[in-house]
């Protein structure tokens, strides 16, 4: 699970600087550089719902039916606050669109992500004080 966390924490850097360095305008014009956004994102994404499954499997703290079940049943569990439990729901429900549906991804849409890198981060403090 660390090695897991160690991953997340190289992904936000890289995706640190991918914020930045490149604007929608490149984006719009370079597939290449949509492509680099999109794993980015779906792999830290990943990361975090891997972690949190295992965890609420690992100490059976419950039947999840869902990735968005597996981070509300953290935060019921306290090992994450409620606010960053709900935010990161709506990056799983993400996850699922950039999986499924990458044709239709909102490209403004994963650039405002990129504001919120903080809230990976901060999921990897809260789950790190339980290990």
């Amino acid at each position: 699970m660390l090695e897991r966390l160690n991953q997340l924490e190289v992904n936000l850097l890289e995706l640190e600087k991918f914020k930045k360095k490149y604007t929608l305008n490149d984006l719009n014009d370079e597939l290449q550089l949509q492509w680099s956004l999109r794993y980015g994102l779906l792999e830290s994404i990943q990361i975090i719902i891997d972690i949190a499954c295992h965890i609420v499997s690992k100490y059976n703290l419950a039947n999840p039916k869902s990735y968005s079940d597996c981070l509300r049943i953290l935060a019921k569990e306290k090992y994450l606050s409620n606010s960053l439990s709900e935010r990161l729901e709506g990056m799983a429900g993400l996850r699922n669109l950039l999986v499924h549906e990458y044709f239709e991804i909102d490209l403004i849409r994963l650039l405002r992500l990129l504001d919120n890198l903080d809230d990976l981060r901060n999921f990897s403090h809260e789950v790190k004080e339980h290990l």
